[in-house]
């Protein structure tokens, strides 16, 4: 789906060259690029995968394509575009706002573009292509244009009947690649002005007592309108709300913010110019909250009216602080990794590169096995070894050989294994890492025998975390048993993604320094939702309630 896109924004440059703006154009199409540039760029689809909102005009008849203001009376173009080709549309003016709870981050953008390259008693459809952060989710889009709005709404499916349903196609709203998101405006005029607002949420990542935000605010040269040179203005607007009563300390920023609010706990900041070209770097904004012990807090939020859940809901957080002292606890790790026929090739090159960058991490004194599976199983060893430098090499060569891709896909043997192994802990944290790209039929078979494998075993059962591969892994079944195994759930659905994600995932399951943590408030309560485990780790780590 990313290569189509890529081919027909490709296309829609080259067709964008129909355009004509006069003698004193500042805008012109992107240069050519080198034989040896352009084969590079066509393997990684980067060039042209959006790095910010960006607008497209979806051209089928090419003979649509001219400038709505002074036609260039060019030669007819003869057939049709099938696929239609993708002309980005210029941008006039582009605002974004960014308020910071704690690890989430609430974005909204507002802009409007021009539809600068078709005819003006002709329209087009245009396709909003919005990119987000880490863990990204829409969270409503308004259009106004020529008299006509549009807006996304949020329905419920239960209860209703089919005429009752809303009627939908695929091409009106999809994801382009996991974090991006596109949105299909039917019939704009050739010539008119439309204005957008986008609001999304999206994590801040957080390593060694660091919050990162990282919005995507790059814009290529050939948004910007044509004509002679004119500024035009961007403005950012920063809130952060650490959610604690400690000092907040800003550590980088991509862009010059003005500091515009400071108070405990919290700071607002602000970045206005008048530019000659957009944005070419992504908002990037990282800060730390100032503490040596472990801090906490409670946020209480009601319900907005059109809110379809009227439960509160109130979000405990803590903080482990940067104390370097502080010792995690002493671990036992099995790593249950599918070498089923899916996996052949890069995935199994990809999980094998995270894995023994997962195993130099280990200190001496934890213990680690390692079983590979797919219709069977393959162990490292017959019981759990200790992560020596020796016995980490030996774990790296039977990889090596053993890391093979054949047969099907067997979970629930492994999983067993795996629980049989960490059945005697007492002293330390057992952790399960499942890593997988397939699907089984077994599914909820294998989350009831570990929903009881876990009442059993009471507060030192194994944390159970789980990785996927691709599109077509059962995602919803790995984060179900994420969550009864009280773990982490993460995934990649590109291939280059492997690496980084399964890396961050060992980080953030490994490091624990408080386990077992119990709320004892709820006895007043007809009904709450827990959204997250309670252990608290060495990142960041939080969980919402409703009640």
């Amino acid at each position: 789906m990313a290569e189509e896109f890529v081919k027909s924004v490709e296309d829609g440059l080259k067709l964008s060259k129909r355009v004509y703006f006069g003698k004193d154009r500042s805008v012109v199409p992107p240069k050519p690029i080198s034989m040896e540039k352009s084969e590079q760029q066509s393997q990684s689809h980067h060039h042209l995968i959006p790095t910010a909102p960006i607008f497209y005009a979806v051209i089928s008849d090419p003979g649509i394509v001219d400038n709505p203001d002074c036609p260039s009376y060019q030669p007819h173009v003869h057939g049709r575009c099938d696929p239609p080709v993708l002309i980005p549309l210029q941008m006039n003016n582009i605002s974004v706002e960014v308020d910071c709870y704690l690890d989430t981050a609430f974005v909204t953008l507002t802009g409007s573009w021009r539809v600068h390259c078709v005819m003006g008693s002709r329209s087009c459809d245009c396709r909003l292509v919005i990119p987000m952060g880490e863990q990204g989710s829409i969270l409503g889009v308004e259009v106004d244009v020529s008299r006509r709005s549009f807006s996304t709404q949020l329905v419920t499916m239960e209860g209703q009947t089919d005429t009752d349903k809303p009627q939908t196609k695929q091409e009106d709203g999809w994801f382009l690649k996991p974090q991006i998101y596109t949105l299909t405006i039917p019939q704009v005029d050739g010539g008119s002005n439309f204005s957008v607002k986008v609001s999304w949420s999206q994590k801040l990542l957080y390593d060694a007592g660091q919050l990162t935000l990282n919005v995507p605010f790059d814009f290529p040269e050939y948004v910007s309108p044509a004509g002679k040179k004119f500024a035009k203005r961007e403005k950012i607007q920063l809130n952060v709300n650490s959610g604690t009563a400690s000092e907040v300390l800003c550590k980088t920023t991509s862009h010059p913010f003005k500091e515009t609010r400071r108070q405990v706990g919290k700071l607002g900041f602000l970045y206005e110019a008048d530019v000659l070209t957009w944005s070419s770097t992504n908002i990037s904004f990282s800060y730390m909250v100032s503490s040596s012990d472990t801090l906490g807090g409670l946020l209480l939020q009601s319900p907005s009216v059109h809110d379809l859940d009227q439960r509160d809901i109130f979000c405990m957080f803590l903080f482990p602080g940067n104390n370097n002292s502080k010792k995690v606890f002493r671990k036992q790790v099995v790593f249950l990794v599918d070498s089923s026929e899916s996996m052949r090739g890069t995935p199994l090159e990809n999980v094998r590169n995270a894995l023994n960058a997962a195993l130099s991490k280990l200190n001496p004194e934890d213990s680690f096995n390692i079983i590979a599976f797919n219709g069977e199983t393959y162990l490292f060893s017959s019981s759990l070894e200790l992560a020596t430098k020796e016995t980490i090499e030996r774990a790296l060569q039977w990889i090596s050989i053993n890391f093979i891709a054949g047969g099907g896909t067997n979970i629930l043997l492994p999983l067993n294994q795996a629980m049989e192994m960490l059945s005697n802990t007492s002293d330390t944290v057992p952790l399960i890492f499942l890593i997988t790209d397939g699907s089984v039929e077994d599914e909820r078979h294998i989350c009831d025998v570990m929903k009881k494998h876990m009442e059993n075993k009471g507060p030192i059962s194994p944390r159970i975390s789980t990785f996927g591969i691709g599109k077509f892994c059962n995602h919803y079944f790995l984060q179900m048993l994420a969550l009864i195994g009280r773990g982490y759930y993460d995934a990649a659905l590109e291939l280059d993604a492997i690496e980084v994600r399964m890396q961050r995932l060992f980080t953030a399951a490994s490091n624990i320094i408080l386990t077992n943590i119990t709320i004892d408030c709820f006895e007043h309560l007809e009904a709450f939702e827990v959204g997250r485990p309670y252990f608290l780790v060495v990142l960041l780590y939080i969980y919402y309630i409703r009640v």
